[in-house]
């Protein structure tokens, strides 16, 4: 297999960071006020609980994925071997649809991003997303270390700018900076702590669950990884607890210094001045907090950017390996050991989807809005390959406690509550036109899954895969191929 002949370049550190950095974004900096001001303080706290027990499960099922079969643009891959080649194909290629839409906005925006200082203006917003996207481009084909090292420190920035305010604002909260005692007494006014009631929480834990949608990266970096085995659950422990305190304890700071009645914390134009940090450094006087929150967002975009470039070449490799891509895309540089035609075709992609939305910007952002929560999908194809590959090692008489490298908790309880959530996560967006019985919404809701659908019948049909059974799951060679790894 070409996958173990990849240059393993990414550590430990580079592993975590990624993973952490995947799941803060933009929304964490500028919709966490929206989510408040919806649900109230009690109510958003709650939210990014449960998404956060949840994505903790959908971790460590991928994490004993990765353990057990460490290869580049995983989620195919996974698929593909456990489940049914047709389903391979058809979660690869949306994998790869939805992280090059993804990387084309994020370059977008940031380029629109860096025209809140005027001294940025002497090139249009086109030409700066160019820029930005070919510098990425630089960071991702000399070395797989090089892509690692930017993305250690692009998401340090963002984690070091959370822990900052958190403290800033515990210590606001207490009267030790600011001049004034804020307390806890926003977490009982009006409505709070659950403002809207049921819907209201029910609203903001969509958001709360598309928000974290990028933690699931770290397993395609799992084919680049020196040591798999210990990469991938310690990454696993570190997004869940701090994913889970950075969001909550963010949300906490927020809900104690601005009330949820607060109209700043609609933030309808999603403007920088009107972000959450932003107003918190203002009122403890920190200069130009609006200029540094911008600069923090500005490093998120490119941090999600450079992720993307690299997702999307690996999905392109792997599915090259599959034999459901072009052969070309699976060919690694003899030197650095990195499939250079799926990069240089993923920019080329890229780009042009970028020049594309120069003129037609709405339909690209629509489309990514459409196919965008279908991640639901591979978190469900990545949940479902492990229930598969448990019940291959059981039909075949293998002990799971010797052949997993890693294992993943609480099986099969963790797998059932991701589905469950995930089920509702889909089926949540569409309530009210569930209940109402509205056709033309649910046809709208749905039409990405009917797609979907069909692309996969169309692909088991003309190729005439077939389902994998228990008994026919190939899991010697994965032995052997982790043998060669450790090598």
């Amino acid at each position: 297999m070409d996958e173990n002949k990849m240059n393993r370049g990414l550590s430990s550190r580079h592993i975590s960071m990624i993973a952490i950095g995947g799941a803060i974004g933009t929304g964490l900096f500028i919709a966490t006020g929206g989510v408040i001001s919806q649900a109230g303080p009690g109510g958003a706290i709650l939210a990014y609980v449960v998404i956060g027990v949840m994505l903790y499960f959908l971790m460590s099922s991928v994490g004993e994925l990765a353990t057990f079969y460490p290869v580049s643009g995983s989620f195919s891959s996974y698929s593909t071997r456990f489940i049914d080649p047709s389903l391979g194909f058809t979660a690869g290629w949306l994998y790869w649809a939805i992280w090059s839409l993804v990387t084309s906005v994020d370059v977008i925006i940031a380029s629109n991003v860096l025209y809140y200082w005027d001294t940025f203006k002497f090139f249009s917003p086109l030409t700066w997303s160019l820029i930005f996207i070919t510098l990425l481009l630089l960071l991702n084909i000399f070395t797989v270390r090089a892509f690692g090292e930017a993305e250690f420190w692009l998401s340090a920035i963002k984690v070091a700018t959370i822990i900052i305010f958190i403290v800033v604002g515990i210590l606001m909260i207490f009267g030790i900076l600011g001049g004034h005692t804020y307390g806890f007494k926003n977490f009982t006014t009006g409505e709070a702590p659950f403002v809207g009631g049921i819907s209201g929480f029910l609203s903001v834990l969509l958001v709360a669950g598309f928000s974290v949608g990028g933690t699931e990266v770290v397993a395609v970096t799992a084919g680049e990884s020196d040591n798999p085995e210990k990469s991938m659950p310690n990454a696993i422990k570190s997004v869940f607890w701090r994913i889970l305190l950075f969001y909550i304890l963010s949300i906490a700071v927020i809900s104690a210094i601005l009330p949820y009645s607060d109209p700043l914390l609609l933030n309808k134009s999603e403007s920088v001045a009107q972000s959450p940090f932003t107003i918190v450094f203002d009122r403890v006087g920190i200069a130009f907090a609006a200029s540094v929150i911008n600069a923090v967002i500005l490093t998120s975009l490119l941090s999600a950017a450079n992720s993307g470039i690299y997702t999307t070449s690996r999905m392109l490799f792997s599915l090259s390996n599959e034999k459901q891509a072009p052969k070309f895309l699976s060919h690694l540089h003899s030197k650095t050991k990195l499939p250079l035609p799926a990069i240089l075709t993923t920019y080329l992609i890229v780009v042009s989807v970028i020049i594309i939305a120069n003129f037609y910007a709405d339909t690209i952002f629509t489309l990514l809005g459409i196919i965008g929560q279908l991640i639901i999908f591979i978190w469900a194809a990545a949940v479902c390959s492990l229930i598969r590959l448990r019940r291959g090692i059981k039909a075949q008489g293998l002990d799971a406690n010797k052949l997993l490298p890693y294992k993943s908790p609480l099986y099969p309880l963790g797998p059932i509550i991701v589905l469950a959530t995930l089920v509702f996560l889909l089926v949540g967006g569409s309530f009210e036109d569930i209940v109402t019985l509205n056709a033309g919404g649910l046809t709208k809701d749905f039409l990405p899954i009917i797609i979907l659908a069909v692309i996969y019948l169309l692909h088991k049909t003309i190729n005439k895969t077939k389902y994998v059974r228990l008994k026919d799951m190939d899991l010697r060679s994965f032995q052997e191929f982790n043998k060669v790894h450790k090598k």
